[in-house]
């Protein structure tokens, strides 16, 4: 159910010389989170706490039009309330998502005689705003922002740089050690004073408008900076040319309505709450009844899991395919992930992979380069091509930007890819803003530092216990996970295999080689690994950076996944997220001498139980749990 109750509220506006004149408060459901907007010589600015407890402090919020801001120089003179409420099908840390907000729309006017609207929401996990600027239809207008996230001080955050677009490594600082001009690609964690819970920035619902990243001022405040004003890093600069990067660094123009993406901060506080969050999905326009009937739950829409033969070895043959797919199936995989090498086969060698996967019960997804899908007519041949062939899925490459004009790339795809019943990963991709509600196709997107980069010698343990309350707190990532050999470098394979757990993607794209992933002696788990989940439990262990200690359930099976850092070790595990009645749990854990094996134990447990988790630096620890009788 969806209902939205809308009251009007006439507003005195009075100028306030040199002094903060609060003209407005929002708050969440539950009233804990104050979302409070406040103006002075016509400046506007915003505020947030929770419980009374500062997340942002005071910050201007700046919207141009042609290089003339907006909100330098503005009063309000209309307000508009509403409510958000409603529950939504949505896949991914679970499966029910509840979007319940307090909504305002102020209307503006500017000295210059110009009006826009700011709308904000409150929920019970953050606060999100946006604006609206209504153009004339024909008229092209160039639109930008400045806006500050002013955090408290004391405030250690978690974010990369820009320099691998969105495919970094993040570092931890506190907000005063971060100095002026470095860059932050979102999300953004944040850890609030004193221990006083968590922050996440980033956007949702990015479309027709260029992408949003940050760039401190050194005095404690991120930066919003748009697309064109973003480096173009070493992938863009690796697959396009100099020419397209200036070209790009032009600020983009938007004819008619000018709609920002909602600018979004996540607010926990906890990890689980972080991990738990709706926000980015209620932010996010619902899917298109003609192009997903059932949302998430469209028919050609199949979550699940997928080899590909880049990473871990195989023929690059249609026969080497052949056996791909026939190990995949042997797996219980839905998927067999062909590589470029693709580009030179015949429809009829395509056909005959598909056709002979299908005895496997295996369906083919193909790789394609970016470059490759930025023209109409050629997108459409490749889509027709691959719906006409029986292709389930397309792994496009090497985006790369977050331009306009790419971000409108991504929406054409999806769009174009739905209508022809075609699932989508995109790689060299920005981050995720809500695309899993809008575009159920897309059943996973880069935008992390994954395996791929396997072989770069860094702190591989440290950067996998991050990602859970970063990057993967606003979306399905493909991290590419699994790898049993040297790639895996100074982590085990117990923490490799709990990567596949942890690390939420609609399809998983596995890295190891499926015969390797059949020897292995957790291919039992493999089998029945769940690609989405039914309800996620962030547990009290799990530290950014530390650990990562998840309780996932999927039907009636539980999972305890664990992903240990540096340090070697033991936890208690409670296990109070079981239901009743008794289960047959697996352990899969390290040896401590030896990082590529694994140990095996079977255990009879009940929710009143515990377990106990001995983990090597870099390790994991696993237990899935089988209801035997309630």
């Amino acid at each position: 159910m969806r209902l939205y109750k809308i009251g009007f509220m006439l507003w005195l506006c009075v100028s306030a010389v040199n002094a903060l004149a609060q003209i407005a408060t929002l708050k969440s459901p539950d009233e804990k989170i104050a979302f409070q907007w406040w103006m002075t010589e016509g400046r506007l600015y915003f505020e947030v706490t929770k419980a009374g407890v500062p997340v942002i402090e005071k910050s201007p919020l700046m919207f141009s039009i042609d290089g003339k801001v907006l909100t330098a120089d503005c009063t309000v003179f209309a307000s508009q309330s509403y409510e958000v409420n409603e529950t939504y099908a949505v896949r991914g840390v679970h499966a029910q998502a509840v979007n319940q907000a307090n909504g305002l729309k102020m209307k503006m006017k500017s000295n210059s005689g110009k009006d826009f609207t700011v709308e904000a929401r409150a929920y019970n996990d953050g606060i999100a705003f946006r604006l609206l600027y209504s153009g004339k239809p024909g008229m092209k207008l160039v639109p930008d922002e400045q806006t500050t996230f002013v955090l408290p001080a004391g405030s250690r955050m978690w974010y990369h740089d820009m320099y691998a677009h969105y495919e970094g490594i993040h570092q931890q600082k506190e907000i005063t050690e971060v100095k002026e001009g470095e860059w932050a690609a979102p999300p953004v964690t944040v850890e609030l004073p004193e221990s006083q819970g968590y922050a996440c920035i980033t956007e949702a619902a990015l479309k027709n408008y260029a992408g949003m990243s940050l760039q401190a001022d050194g005095q404690c405040g991120l930066v919003t900076r748009l697309g064109h004003a973003q480096p173009a890093g070493y992938p863009f600069a690796h697959d396009y040319s100099l020419e397209e990067a200036v070209r790009l660094s032009v600020p983009a123009a938007i004819e008619g309505d000018i709609l920002t993406p909602w600018r979004s901060i996540i607010i926990a506080n906890d990890l689980n709450g972080l991990v738990n969050t709706d926000l980015i999905t209620n932010l996010s326009p619902a899917p298109d009844k003609k192009l997903f009937p059932r949302g998430v739950h469209t028919d050609w829409v199949k979550p699940g899991r997928s080899v590909w033969c880049w990473l871990d070895g195989g023929e690059r043959t249609v026969e080497g395919m052949k056996e791909f797919s026939r190990l995949a199936g042997e797996l219980g995989f839905e998927y067999n992930t062909v590589d470029a090498f693709w580009y030179k086969w015949t429809d009829e060698q395509i056909k005959d992979l598909v056709d002979y996967s299908a005895r496997f019960g295996v369906k083919i997804w193909l790789w394609r380069h970016g470059r490759d899908v930025r023209d109409p007519q050629k997108r459409k041949e490749l889509f027709d091509r691959c719906q006409r062939l029986g292709i389930a899925g397309l792994k496009l490459d090497a985006f790369s930007h977050e331009s306009k004009e790419f971000v409108d790339l991504y929406q054409a795809c999806l769009k174009e890819a739905a209508e022809h019943k075609l699932m989508l990963n995109i790689h060299g991709s920005n981050k995720p803003t809500g695309e899993l509600r809008t575009w159920p196709n897309e059943m996973s997107r880069e935008g992390v530092h994954g395996l791929e980069y396997g072989k770069h010698q860094f702190e591989w343990t440290v950067h996998n216990v991050t990602l859970p309350f970063t990057r993967f707190v606003v979306g399905a990532g493909d991290y590419t996970p699994v790898i049993f050999g040297e790639r895996r470098l100074e982590t085990s394979w117990c923490h490799q295999i709990a990567t596949a757990l942890i690390f939420n993607s609609s399809v998983i794209f596995f890295g190891a080689h499926p015969q390797s992933i059949g020897d292995n002696p957790a291919a039992d788990l493999f089998k029945t690994m769940p690609a989405e989940w039914d309800e996620t439990i962030v547990l009290p262990d799990s530290k950014i950076g530390k650990v990562a200690a998840f309780a996932r359930r999927k039907g009636e099976t539980w999972y305890l996944a664990v992903l240990n850092g540096k340090e070697e070790r033991t936890l208690q595990f409670p296990l109070s997220f079981l239901g009743e009645g008794w289960y047959e749990g697996t352990v899969y854990k390290d040896r401590p001498g030896d990082g590529a094996s694994i140990k095996k134990e079977r255990v009879f447990c009940r929710r009143t139980d515990s377990l106990t988790g001995m983990m090597r630096s870099g390790g994991g620890y696993i237990v899935r749990f089988t209801l035997k009788n309630k």
